[in-house]
Protein backbone atom coordinates (compact mmCIF):
# COMPACT_ATOMS: atom_id res chain seq x y z
CA UNK A 1 0.00 0.00 0.00
CA UNK A 2 1.42 3.33 -1.06
CA UNK A 3 2.00 5.84 1.75
CA UNK A 4 0.14 9.11 1.51
CA UNK A 5 2.28 12.21 1.02
CA UNK A 6 2.55 14.40 4.15
CA UNK A 7 0.08 17.26 4.41
CA UNK A 8 2.76 19.74 5.48
CA UNK A 9 6.46 19.66 4.52
CA UNK A 10 8.70 17.95 7.07
CA UNK A 11 10.93 20.10 9.23
CA UNK A 12 14.49 20.00 7.90
CA UNK A 13 13.49 18.86 4.43
CA UNK A 14 15.57 20.23 1.62
CA UNK A 15 13.98 23.21 -0.01
CA UNK A 16 13.78 23.28 -3.74
CA UNK A 17 14.38 26.33 -5.84
CA UNK A 18 10.64 26.51 -6.52
CA UNK A 19 9.86 26.99 -2.79
CA UNK A 20 11.50 30.39 -2.67
CA UNK A 21 9.06 33.22 -2.03
CA UNK A 22 8.72 36.29 -4.11
CA UNK A 23 11.30 38.15 -1.97
CA UNK A 24 13.96 35.54 -2.79
CA UNK A 25 14.12 34.08 0.75
CA UNK A 26 14.02 30.24 0.82
CA UNK A 27 11.39 28.41 2.85
CA UNK A 28 13.64 25.56 3.98
CA UNK A 29 16.05 25.32 6.90
CA UNK A 30 18.17 28.12 5.41
CA UNK A 31 15.28 30.64 5.90
CA UNK A 32 16.01 33.25 8.62
CA UNK A 33 13.93 32.96 11.77
CA UNK A 34 12.74 36.58 11.50
CA UNK A 35 11.24 35.87 8.10
CA UNK A 36 9.23 32.96 9.51
CA UNK A 37 7.89 34.36 12.74
CA UNK A 38 8.52 38.11 12.42
CA UNK A 39 6.18 40.91 11.37
CA UNK A 40 4.90 41.30 7.85
CA UNK A 41 7.76 42.83 5.87
CA UNK A 42 5.57 45.54 4.30
CA UNK A 43 3.86 46.44 7.62
CA UNK A 44 3.88 50.19 8.30
CA UNK A 45 3.06 50.83 11.94
CA UNK A 46 2.48 54.56 11.56
CA UNK A 47 0.18 54.08 8.58
CA UNK A 48 -1.86 51.41 10.39
CA UNK A 49 -2.12 53.64 13.45
CA UNK A 50 -3.27 56.54 11.31
CA UNK A 51 -5.93 54.37 9.67
CA UNK A 52 -7.08 53.06 13.05
CA UNK A 53 -7.65 56.51 14.50
CA UNK A 54 -9.29 57.70 11.30
CA UNK A 55 -11.81 54.88 11.69
CA UNK A 56 -12.29 55.96 15.29
CA UNK A 57 -12.98 59.58 14.22
CA UNK A 58 -15.43 58.42 11.58
CA UNK A 59 -17.18 56.36 14.24
CA UNK A 60 -17.52 59.47 16.43
CA UNK A 61 -19.02 61.42 13.51
CA UNK A 62 -21.42 58.54 12.91
CA UNK A 63 -22.45 58.67 16.57
CA UNK A 64 -23.10 62.43 16.43
CA UNK A 65 -25.16 62.20 13.24
CA UNK A 66 -27.16 59.21 14.52
CA UNK A 67 -27.93 60.86 17.86
CA UNK A 68 -28.89 64.13 16.12
CA UNK A 69 -31.14 62.37 13.61
CA UNK A 70 -32.71 60.26 16.36
CA UNK A 71 -33.46 63.33 18.47
CA UNK A 72 -34.91 65.15 15.45
CA UNK A 73 -37.22 62.28 14.51
CA UNK A 74 -38.30 61.70 18.12
CA UNK A 75 -39.18 65.33 18.86
CA UNK A 76 -40.71 65.84 15.41
CA UNK A 77 -43.05 62.87 15.86
CA UNK A 78 -43.99 64.03 19.36
CA UNK A 79 -44.74 67.63 18.31
CA UNK A 80 -46.59 66.62 15.15
CA UNK A 81 -48.79 64.08 16.92
CA UNK A 82 -49.53 66.39 19.87
CA UNK A 83 -50.42 69.28 17.57
CA UNK A 84 -52.72 67.18 15.40
CA UNK A 85 -54.32 65.56 18.45
CA UNK A 86 -55.07 68.89 20.18
CA UNK A 87 -56.60 70.40 17.01
CA UNK A 88 -58.85 67.37 16.47
CA UNK A 89 -59.94 67.25 20.11
CA UNK A 90 -60.64 71.00 20.11
CA UNK A 91 -63.39 70.63 17.49
CA UNK A 92 -66.81 70.15 19.11
CA UNK A 93 -68.25 68.11 16.25
CA UNK A 94 -65.31 65.71 16.26
CA UNK A 95 -65.65 65.13 20.01
CA UNK A 96 -69.40 64.53 19.93
CA UNK A 97 -69.41 62.28 16.86
CA UNK A 98 -66.28 60.26 17.59
CA UNK A 99 -66.27 60.02 21.38
CA UNK A 100 -69.65 61.16 22.71
CA UNK A 101 -69.58 62.03 26.41
CA UNK A 102 -66.12 60.62 27.13
CA UNK A 103 -64.80 64.07 28.12
CA UNK A 104 -61.90 64.61 25.74
CA UNK A 105 -61.18 68.20 26.94
CA UNK A 106 -60.70 66.91 30.48
CA UNK A 107 -58.45 64.10 29.22
CA UNK A 108 -56.40 66.60 27.19
CA UNK A 109 -55.98 68.91 30.17
CA UNK A 110 -54.78 66.03 32.36
CA UNK A 111 -52.49 64.82 29.58
CA UNK A 112 -50.88 68.27 29.26
CA UNK A 113 -50.60 68.40 33.04
CA UNK A 114 -48.76 65.08 33.03
CA UNK A 115 -46.35 66.26 30.33
CA UNK A 116 -45.63 69.63 31.99
CA UNK A 117 -45.81 68.87 35.73
CA UNK A 118 -43.99 65.53 35.95
CA UNK A 119 -40.56 66.91 34.87
CA UNK A 120 -40.50 69.03 38.04
CA UNK A 121 -39.41 65.90 39.94
CA UNK A 122 -36.78 64.98 37.33
CA UNK A 123 -33.88 66.41 39.35
CA UNK A 124 -34.41 63.64 41.89
CA UNK A 125 -34.04 60.68 39.54
CA UNK A 126 -32.34 61.78 36.29
CA UNK A 127 -28.69 61.44 37.41
CA UNK A 128 -29.45 58.09 39.04
CA UNK A 129 -31.08 56.78 35.85
CA UNK A 130 -28.26 58.02 33.61
CA UNK A 131 -25.61 56.41 35.84
CA UNK A 132 -27.62 53.20 36.22
CA UNK A 133 -28.45 52.61 32.53
CA UNK A 134 -25.56 54.49 30.94
CA UNK A 135 -25.83 57.49 28.63
CA UNK A 136 -26.61 55.59 25.42
CA UNK A 137 -29.15 53.24 27.02
CA UNK A 138 -30.84 56.14 28.77
CA UNK A 139 -31.28 57.78 25.37
CA UNK A 140 -32.70 54.58 23.93
CA UNK A 141 -35.10 54.07 26.84
CA UNK A 142 -36.36 57.67 26.67
CA UNK A 143 -36.89 57.47 22.89
CA UNK A 144 -38.83 54.25 23.52
CA UNK A 145 -41.10 56.08 25.97
CA UNK A 146 -41.77 58.72 23.31
CA UNK A 147 -42.70 55.88 20.95
CA UNK A 148 -44.99 54.48 23.66
CA UNK A 149 -46.79 57.83 23.79
CA UNK A 150 -47.32 57.68 20.03
CA UNK A 151 -48.66 54.13 20.20
CA UNK A 152 -51.34 55.00 22.80
CA UNK A 153 -53.07 57.27 20.28
CA UNK A 154 -54.36 54.22 18.45
CA UNK A 155 -56.86 53.86 21.33
CA UNK A 156 -57.62 57.26 22.83
CA UNK A 157 -58.89 56.66 26.33
CA UNK A 158 -58.17 58.09 29.75
CA UNK A 159 -56.27 54.99 30.86
CA UNK A 160 -54.00 55.10 27.77
CA UNK A 161 -53.37 58.82 27.15
CA UNK A 162 -52.83 60.07 30.71
CA UNK A 163 -50.41 57.33 31.94
CA UNK A 164 -48.38 57.57 28.74
CA UNK A 165 -48.26 61.38 29.12
CA UNK A 166 -46.96 60.99 32.69
CA UNK A 167 -44.31 58.51 31.49
CA UNK A 168 -43.37 60.95 28.72
CA UNK A 169 -43.03 63.76 31.24
CA UNK A 170 -40.68 61.58 33.29
CA UNK A 171 -38.51 60.91 30.21
CA UNK A 172 -38.16 64.51 28.96
CA UNK A 173 -35.30 65.66 31.21
CA UNK A 174 -33.36 62.33 31.10
CA UNK A 175 -33.52 62.28 27.29
CA UNK A 176 -32.17 65.77 26.67
CA UNK A 177 -29.69 65.65 29.56
CA UNK A 178 -28.22 62.41 28.20
CA UNK A 179 -28.21 63.88 24.67
CA UNK A 180 -26.23 66.93 25.81
CA UNK A 181 -23.84 64.74 27.77
CA UNK A 182 -23.45 62.42 24.77
CA UNK A 183 -22.56 65.18 22.29
CA UNK A 184 -20.02 66.64 24.75
CA UNK A 185 -18.39 63.25 25.25
CA UNK A 186 -18.19 62.72 21.49
CA UNK A 187 -16.32 66.03 21.12
CA UNK A 188 -13.84 64.95 23.79
CA UNK A 189 -13.37 61.58 22.11
CA UNK A 190 -12.84 63.19 18.71
CA UNK A 191 -10.15 65.42 20.21
CA UNK A 192 -8.50 62.37 21.75
CA UNK A 193 -8.49 60.49 18.45
CA UNK A 194 -7.27 63.53 16.49
CA UNK A 195 -4.32 64.22 18.81
CA UNK A 196 -3.26 60.67 19.55
CA UNK A 197 0.39 61.44 18.69
CA UNK A 198 0.53 64.12 21.37
CA UNK A 199 -0.68 61.62 23.97
CA UNK A 200 2.01 59.04 23.25
CA UNK A 201 4.50 60.78 25.52
CA UNK A 202 1.99 61.58 28.26
CA UNK A 203 1.11 59.52 31.28
CA UNK A 204 -2.03 57.35 30.85
CA UNK A 205 -4.07 59.29 33.42
CA UNK A 206 -2.89 62.76 32.37
CA UNK A 207 -5.75 64.90 31.03
CA UNK A 208 -5.49 67.03 27.88
CA UNK A 209 -5.21 70.82 28.30
CA UNK A 210 -8.41 72.51 29.43
CA UNK A 211 -10.53 73.79 26.55
CA UNK A 212 -8.67 71.76 23.94
CA UNK A 213 -11.88 70.04 22.81
CA UNK A 214 -13.82 73.32 22.45
CA UNK A 215 -13.54 73.64 18.61
CA UNK A 216 -14.94 70.14 18.12
CA UNK A 217 -17.66 70.81 20.69
CA UNK A 218 -18.76 73.93 18.79
CA UNK A 219 -19.03 71.96 15.55
CA UNK A 220 -20.86 69.00 17.09
CA UNK A 221 -23.35 71.19 18.99
CA UNK A 222 -24.04 73.15 15.79
CA UNK A 223 -24.76 69.87 13.97
CA UNK A 224 -26.95 68.57 16.78
CA UNK A 225 -29.09 71.71 17.10
CA UNK A 226 -29.35 72.07 13.35
CA UNK A 227 -31.02 68.65 13.31
CA UNK A 228 -33.01 69.37 16.46
CA UNK A 229 -34.59 72.57 15.12
CA UNK A 230 -35.49 70.77 11.90
CA UNK A 231 -37.92 68.76 14.06
CA UNK A 232 -40.20 71.82 14.22
CA UNK A 233 -40.43 71.77 10.42
CA UNK A 234 -40.78 67.97 10.21
CA UNK A 235 -43.57 68.07 12.80
CA UNK A 236 -45.73 70.08 10.38
CA UNK A 237 -45.79 67.42 7.67
CA UNK A 238 -48.95 65.69 9.06
CA UNK A 239 -50.60 69.11 9.22
CA UNK A 240 -49.60 70.16 5.69
CA UNK A 241 -50.31 66.89 3.90
CA UNK A 242 -53.28 65.66 5.92
CA UNK A 243 -55.08 67.91 8.38
CA UNK A 244 -55.10 71.15 6.37
CA UNK A 245 -57.50 69.55 3.87
CA UNK A 246 -60.17 69.30 6.59
CA UNK A 247 -59.88 72.80 8.12
CA UNK A 248 -62.21 75.77 7.70
CA UNK A 249 -60.70 78.97 6.35
CA UNK A 250 -59.93 82.00 8.51
CA UNK A 251 -63.28 83.70 7.85
CA UNK A 252 -65.02 80.94 9.78
CA UNK A 253 -62.50 80.18 12.54
CA UNK A 254 -61.69 83.85 13.30
CA UNK A 255 -65.25 85.18 13.00
CA UNK A 256 -65.52 86.16 16.70
CA UNK A 257 -61.88 87.12 17.28
CA UNK A 258 -61.64 90.81 18.14
CA UNK A 259 -58.01 91.41 19.12
CA UNK A 260 -54.65 89.82 18.36
CA UNK A 261 -51.04 90.23 19.33
CA UNK A 262 -50.23 92.47 22.24
CA UNK A 263 -53.94 93.22 22.88
CA UNK A 264 -54.95 89.56 23.21
CA UNK A 265 -55.71 87.65 26.43
CA UNK A 266 -55.01 83.98 26.99
CA UNK A 267 -54.70 81.70 23.98
CA UNK A 268 -56.95 82.51 21.00
CA UNK A 269 -59.80 84.19 22.85
CA UNK A 270 -62.98 84.06 20.72
CA UNK A 271 -61.70 81.31 18.42
CA UNK A 272 -64.50 79.25 16.82
CA UNK A 273 -65.30 75.92 18.49
CA UNK A 274 -65.61 74.14 15.15
CA UNK A 275 -62.52 74.14 12.95
CA UNK A 276 -63.11 71.02 10.81
CA UNK A 277 -65.25 71.21 7.66
CA UNK A 278 -65.42 67.41 7.39
CA UNK A 279 -64.31 64.80 9.86
CA UNK A 280 -61.31 62.69 8.83
CA UNK A 281 -62.00 58.98 8.43
CA UNK A 282 -60.73 56.67 11.13
CA UNK A 283 -58.79 54.68 8.54
CA UNK A 284 -56.91 57.79 7.41
CA UNK A 285 -56.09 58.69 11.01
CA UNK A 286 -54.75 55.18 11.59
CA UNK A 287 -52.54 55.49 8.50
CA UNK A 288 -51.09 58.81 9.72
CA UNK A 289 -50.49 57.46 13.22
CA UNK A 290 -48.88 54.33 11.77
CA UNK A 291 -46.44 56.47 9.78
CA UNK A 292 -45.60 58.43 12.93
CA UNK A 293 -45.16 55.19 14.85
CA UNK A 294 -42.81 53.87 12.16
CA UNK A 295 -40.72 57.05 12.35
CA UNK A 296 -40.55 56.77 16.16
CA UNK A 297 -39.44 53.14 15.79
CA UNK A 298 -36.81 54.26 13.25
CA UNK A 299 -35.49 56.76 15.81
CA UNK A 300 -35.18 53.93 18.34
CA UNK A 301 -33.22 51.84 15.83
CA UNK A 302 -30.91 54.76 15.05
CA UNK A 303 -30.04 55.23 18.70
CA UNK A 304 -29.74 51.49 19.34
CA UNK A 305 -27.81 50.46 16.24
CA UNK A 306 -25.70 53.46 15.25
CA UNK A 307 -24.92 55.25 18.53
CA UNK A 308 -21.84 53.92 20.24
CA UNK A 309 -21.16 54.05 23.96
CA UNK A 310 -20.27 57.39 25.51
CA UNK A 311 -17.88 55.84 28.04
CA UNK A 312 -15.65 52.82 28.21
CA UNK A 313 -17.00 49.95 30.36
CA UNK A 314 -14.45 50.61 33.10
CA UNK A 315 -15.38 54.31 33.10
CA UNK A 316 -19.07 53.47 33.51
CA UNK A 317 -18.24 51.18 36.43
CA UNK A 318 -16.27 54.00 38.05
CA UNK A 319 -19.13 56.47 37.48
CA UNK A 320 -21.55 54.13 39.27
CA UNK A 321 -19.12 53.26 42.05
CA UNK A 322 -19.12 56.70 43.69
CA UNK A 323 -22.26 55.60 45.57
CA UNK A 324 -25.92 56.08 44.74
CA UNK A 325 -26.39 58.44 47.65
CA UNK A 326 -23.65 60.70 46.32
CA UNK A 327 -25.11 60.54 42.81
CA UNK A 328 -28.46 61.67 44.23
CA UNK A 329 -26.91 64.57 46.19
CA UNK A 330 -24.39 65.93 43.70
CA UNK A 331 -26.84 67.90 41.50
CA UNK A 332 -27.91 69.84 44.61
CA UNK A 333 -24.32 70.33 45.77
CA UNK A 334 -23.42 71.97 42.46
CA UNK A 335 -25.55 74.95 43.47
CA UNK A 336 -22.51 76.25 45.37
CA UNK A 337 -20.78 76.87 42.00
CA UNK A 338 -21.28 80.54 41.14
CA UNK A 339 -21.07 79.79 37.40
CA UNK A 340 -24.22 77.68 37.52
CA UNK A 341 -26.00 80.24 39.71
CA UNK A 342 -25.24 82.97 37.19
CA UNK A 343 -26.48 80.79 34.31
CA UNK A 344 -29.80 79.80 35.93
CA UNK A 345 -31.66 82.87 34.48
CA UNK A 346 -30.49 81.86 31.02
CA UNK A 347 -31.68 78.29 31.64
CA UNK A 348 -35.11 79.63 32.58
CA UNK A 349 -35.22 81.97 29.59
CA UNK A 350 -34.27 79.07 27.30
CA UNK A 351 -37.51 77.34 28.32
CA UNK A 352 -39.56 80.53 28.06
CA UNK A 353 -38.51 81.41 24.53
CA UNK A 354 -39.27 78.01 22.99
CA UNK A 355 -42.78 77.99 24.41
CA UNK A 356 -43.31 81.60 23.36
CA UNK A 357 -42.36 80.71 19.79
CA UNK A 358 -44.91 77.87 19.71
CA UNK A 359 -47.75 79.58 21.62
CA UNK A 360 -47.09 83.33 21.59
CA UNK A 361 -45.86 84.03 18.07
CA UNK A 362 -47.48 81.06 16.33
CA UNK A 363 -50.90 81.30 18.06
CA UNK A 364 -51.24 84.74 19.64
CA UNK A 365 -49.87 86.60 16.62
CA UNK A 366 -50.07 84.10 13.74
CA UNK A 367 -53.21 81.96 13.96
CA UNK A 368 -55.12 84.83 15.56
CA UNK A 369 -54.61 86.98 12.45
CA UNK A 370 -54.01 84.68 9.45
CA UNK A 371 -55.93 81.54 10.42
CA UNK A 372 -55.25 78.01 11.59
CA UNK A 373 -54.42 76.79 8.09
CA UNK A 374 -51.16 78.84 8.14
CA UNK A 375 -49.96 77.62 11.52
CA UNK A 376 -47.82 74.89 9.95
CA UNK A 377 -46.02 77.33 7.64
CA UNK A 378 -45.21 79.69 10.51
CA UNK A 379 -43.62 76.88 12.49
CA UNK A 380 -41.76 75.71 9.38
CA UNK A 381 -40.31 79.21 9.04
CA UNK A 382 -39.26 79.12 12.70
CA UNK A 383 -37.70 75.65 12.39
CA UNK A 384 -35.81 76.34 9.16
CA UNK A 385 -34.53 79.69 10.45
CA UNK A 386 -33.31 78.09 13.68
CA UNK A 387 -31.76 75.13 11.86
CA UNK A 388 -29.80 77.34 9.47
CA UNK A 389 -28.76 79.75 12.23
CA UNK A 390 -27.42 76.92 14.41
CA UNK A 391 -24.23 77.08 12.34
CA UNK A 392 -23.80 80.70 13.40
CA UNK A 393 -22.60 79.18 16.67
CA UNK A 394 -19.39 78.37 14.76
CA UNK A 395 -18.56 82.08 15.04
CA UNK A 396 -17.29 81.13 18.48
CA UNK A 397 -14.25 79.65 16.71
CA UNK A 398 -13.05 83.16 15.86
CA UNK A 399 -14.98 85.54 18.11
CA UNK A 400 -14.90 85.87 21.92
CA UNK A 401 -16.98 83.30 23.76
CA UNK A 402 -19.82 85.62 24.92
CA UNK A 403 -20.57 86.96 21.42
CA UNK A 404 -22.94 84.25 20.05
CA UNK A 405 -24.94 83.97 23.27
CA UNK A 406 -25.27 87.73 23.73
CA UNK A 407 -26.09 88.15 20.02
CA UNK A 408 -28.99 85.70 20.33
CA UNK A 409 -30.25 87.59 23.37
CA UNK A 410 -29.98 90.84 21.41
CA UNK A 411 -32.08 89.47 18.53
CA UNK A 412 -34.79 88.35 20.95
CA UNK A 413 -34.65 91.65 22.83
CA UNK A 414 -35.27 93.61 19.62
CA UNK A 415 -38.12 91.31 18.55
CA UNK A 416 -39.73 91.45 22.01
CA UNK A 417 -39.78 95.26 21.89
CA UNK A 418 -41.40 95.17 18.43
CA UNK A 419 -44.00 92.58 19.45
CA UNK A 420 -44.81 94.58 22.59
CA UNK A 421 -46.24 97.39 20.44
CA UNK A 422 -47.70 95.39 17.53
CA UNK A 423 -51.28 94.17 17.39
CA UNK A 424 -52.08 92.60 13.97
CA UNK A 425 -55.60 92.91 12.62
CA UNK A 426 -57.64 89.66 12.60
CA UNK A 427 -58.41 88.15 9.18
CA UNK A 428 -55.90 90.41 7.40
CA UNK A 429 -53.31 88.72 5.17
CA UNK A 430 -51.41 91.84 4.09
CA UNK A 431 -48.98 91.59 7.00
CA UNK A 432 -48.46 87.80 6.83
CA UNK A 433 -44.89 88.26 5.54
CA UNK A 434 -44.05 90.12 8.75
CA UNK A 435 -45.13 87.08 10.74
CA UNK A 436 -42.89 84.76 8.73
CA UNK A 437 -39.92 87.11 9.13
CA UNK A 438 -40.57 87.41 12.89
CA UNK A 439 -40.81 83.61 13.24
CA UNK A 440 -37.56 83.07 11.30
CA UNK A 441 -35.71 85.77 13.29
CA UNK A 442 -36.96 84.29 16.55
CA UNK A 443 -35.56 80.98 15.35
CA UNK A 444 -32.18 82.65 14.79
CA UNK A 445 -32.16 83.85 18.39
CA UNK A 446 -33.27 80.43 19.65
CA UNK A 447 -30.48 78.70 17.76
CA UNK A 448 -27.81 81.03 19.14
CA UNK A 449 -29.25 80.58 22.62
CA UNK A 450 -29.36 76.77 22.57
CA UNK A 451 -26.04 76.27 20.81
CA UNK A 452 -24.28 78.83 22.98
CA UNK A 453 -25.56 77.46 26.29
CA UNK A 454 -24.78 73.81 25.54
CA UNK A 455 -21.31 74.69 24.23
CA UNK A 456 -20.61 76.90 27.25
CA UNK A 457 -21.55 74.11 29.68
CA UNK A 458 -19.35 71.64 27.82
CA UNK A 459 -16.41 74.05 28.02
CA UNK A 460 -16.84 75.07 31.65
CA UNK A 461 -17.39 71.52 32.89
CA UNK A 462 -14.98 69.25 31.06
CA UNK A 463 -14.82 66.57 33.75
CA UNK A 464 -16.69 63.51 32.58
CA UNK A 465 -17.70 62.87 36.21
CA UNK A 466 -19.81 66.07 36.26
CA UNK A 467 -21.32 66.44 32.81
CA UNK A 468 -24.48 64.44 33.41
CA UNK A 469 -25.17 66.46 36.58
CA UNK A 470 -24.66 69.78 34.77
CA UNK A 471 -26.91 68.95 31.81
CA UNK A 472 -29.52 67.59 34.21
CA UNK A 473 -29.58 70.93 36.03
CA UNK A 474 -29.81 72.83 32.72
CA UNK A 475 -32.74 70.87 31.33
CA UNK A 476 -34.47 70.71 34.71
CA UNK A 477 -34.57 74.51 34.86
CA UNK A 478 -35.92 74.49 31.30
CA UNK A 479 -38.68 72.13 32.45
CA UNK A 480 -39.47 74.44 35.37
CA UNK A 481 -39.77 77.34 32.94
CA UNK A 482 -42.08 75.36 30.66
CA UNK A 483 -44.23 74.43 33.66
CA UNK A 484 -44.44 78.14 34.57
CA UNK A 485 -45.59 78.99 31.04
CA UNK A 486 -48.21 76.24 31.31
CA UNK A 487 -49.54 77.77 34.53
CA UNK A 488 -49.61 81.29 33.09
CA UNK A 489 -51.18 80.45 29.73
CA UNK A 490 -54.27 82.56 30.51
CA UNK A 491 -52.31 85.77 31.20
CA UNK A 492 -52.59 88.78 28.84
CA UNK A 493 -50.01 88.93 26.08
CA UNK A 494 -48.45 92.10 27.50
CA UNK A 495 -47.81 90.34 30.81
CA UNK A 496 -46.15 87.43 29.00
CA UNK A 497 -43.96 89.81 26.99
CA UNK A 498 -43.02 91.72 30.15
CA UNK A 499 -41.96 88.53 31.94
CA UNK A 500 -40.01 87.46 28.87
CA UNK A 501 -38.29 90.86 28.66
CA UNK A 502 -37.31 90.95 32.34
CA UNK A 503 -35.98 87.38 32.24
CA UNK A 504 -33.97 88.10 29.09
CA UNK A 505 -32.30 91.22 30.51
CA UNK A 506 -31.56 89.46 33.82
CA UNK A 507 -30.07 86.49 31.91
CA UNK A 508 -27.72 88.64 29.84
CA UNK A 509 -26.58 90.72 32.83
CA UNK A 510 -26.04 87.65 35.00
CA UNK A 511 -24.07 85.87 32.27
CA UNK A 512 -21.81 88.86 31.62
CA UNK A 513 -21.23 89.13 35.36
CA UNK A 514 -20.11 85.48 35.36
CA UNK A 515 -17.67 86.10 32.50
CA UNK A 516 -16.27 89.08 34.38
CA UNK A 517 -15.63 86.92 37.46
CA UNK A 518 -13.89 84.33 35.32
CA UNK A 519 -11.62 86.96 33.78
CA UNK A 520 -10.72 88.17 37.28
CA UNK A 521 -9.72 84.62 38.18
CA UNK A 522 -12.39 83.97 40.84
CA UNK A 523 -12.19 80.24 41.54
CA UNK A 524 -15.58 78.45 41.58
CA UNK A 525 -16.54 76.14 44.43
CA UNK A 526 -17.12 72.73 42.93
CA UNK A 527 -18.32 69.81 45.03
CA UNK A 528 -15.78 67.03 45.34
CA UNK A 529 -16.60 63.91 43.35
CA UNK A 530 -15.96 60.90 45.65
CA UNK A 531 -13.47 58.28 44.54
CA UNK A 532 -14.97 55.08 43.11
CA UNK A 533 -15.42 52.64 45.99
CA UNK A 534 -14.69 49.18 44.59
CA UNK A 535 -15.16 46.34 47.04
CA UNK A 536 -11.90 44.67 46.04
CA UNK A 537 -9.25 46.48 44.09
CA UNK A 538 -8.72 44.77 40.78
CA UNK A 539 -11.87 42.63 40.99
CA UNK A 540 -15.38 43.44 39.94
CA UNK A 541 -17.13 40.80 42.05
CA UNK A 542 -16.65 39.76 45.66
CA UNK A 543 -17.42 36.14 46.54
CA UNK A 544 -16.89 33.94 49.57
CA UNK A 545 -15.29 31.13 47.56
CA UNK A 546 -13.70 30.90 44.17
CA UNK A 547 -16.48 29.75 41.85
CA UNK A 548 -14.15 29.20 38.89
CA UNK A 549 -13.52 25.44 39.11
CA UNK A 550 -11.29 25.51 36.04
CA UNK A 551 -8.51 26.91 38.25
CA UNK A 552 -8.36 23.68 40.26
CA UNK A 553 -8.34 21.58 37.09
CA UNK A 554 -5.51 23.59 35.62
CA UNK A 555 -3.43 23.42 38.80
CA UNK A 556 -3.89 19.85 39.93
CA UNK A 557 -4.79 18.02 36.75
CA UNK A 558 -7.47 15.37 36.26
CA UNK A 559 -6.82 13.55 39.50
CA UNK A 560 -6.89 16.63 41.68
CA UNK A 561 -10.32 15.89 43.10
CA UNK A 562 -9.25 12.60 44.67
CA UNK A 563 -5.90 13.91 45.87
CA UNK A 564 -7.21 17.14 47.34
CA UNK A 565 -9.94 15.55 49.51
CA UNK A 566 -8.55 13.94 52.64
CA UNK A 567 -10.43 10.93 54.04
CA UNK A 568 -10.54 12.32 57.58
CA UNK A 569 -9.05 15.23 59.44
CA UNK A 570 -5.48 14.61 60.55
CA UNK A 571 -4.20 15.80 63.91
CA UNK A 572 -1.36 18.29 64.01
CA UNK A 573 -0.56 21.21 61.77
CA UNK A 574 -1.86 21.07 58.24
CA UNK A 575 0.86 20.51 55.63
CA UNK A 576 1.65 23.45 53.39
CA UNK A 577 0.66 22.83 49.78
CA UNK A 578 -2.35 20.59 50.52
CA UNK A 579 -4.57 23.52 51.56
CA UNK A 580 -7.14 24.98 49.20
CA UNK A 581 -6.23 27.72 46.77
CA UNK A 582 -6.89 31.20 48.28
CA UNK A 583 -9.99 32.93 46.97
CA UNK A 584 -9.78 36.28 45.08
CA UNK A 585 -10.59 38.26 48.24
CA UNK A 586 -7.62 36.68 50.07
CA UNK A 587 -5.39 37.17 47.06
CA UNK A 588 -6.30 40.86 46.92
CA UNK A 589 -5.45 41.25 50.62
CA UNK A 590 -2.13 39.54 50.03
CA UNK A 591 -2.89 36.50 52.18
CA UNK A 592 -2.19 32.85 51.42
CA UNK A 593 -5.32 31.34 52.91
CA UNK A 594 -7.68 31.27 55.86
CA UNK A 595 -4.96 30.24 58.32
CA UNK A 596 -2.79 33.31 57.82
CA UNK A 597 -2.98 35.77 60.69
Amino acid sequence: MEAEPPLYPMAGAAASQEDEDRLGVPDGPEAPLDELVGAYPNYNEEEEERRYYRRKRLGVLKNVLAASAGGMLTYGVYLGLLQMQLILHYDETYREVKYGNMGLPDIDSKMLMGINVTPIAALLYTPVLIRFFGTKWMMFLAVGIYALFVSTNYWERYYTLVPSAVALGMAIVPLWASMGNYITRMAQKYHEYSHYKEQDGQEPKQRPPRGSHAPYLLVFQAIFYSFFHLSFACAQLPMIYFLNHYLYDLNHTLYNVQSCGTNSHGILSGFNKTVLRTLPRSGNLIVVESVLMAVAFLAMLLVLGLCGAAYRPTEEIDLRSVGWGNIFQLPFKHVRDYRLRHLVPFFIYSGFEVLFACTGIALGYGVCSVGLERLAYLLVAYGLGASAASFLGLLGLWLPRPVPLVAGAGVHLLLTFVLFFWAPVPRALQHSWILYVAAALWGVGSALNKTGLSTLLGILYEDKERQDFIFTIYHWWQAVAIFTVYLGSSLPMKAKLAVLLVTLVASAVSYLRMEQKLRRGVAPRQPRIPRPQHKVRGYRYLEEDNSDESDADGEYGDGAEEEAQPAEPQPGPEPQGLGRRPCPYEQALGGDGPDEQ
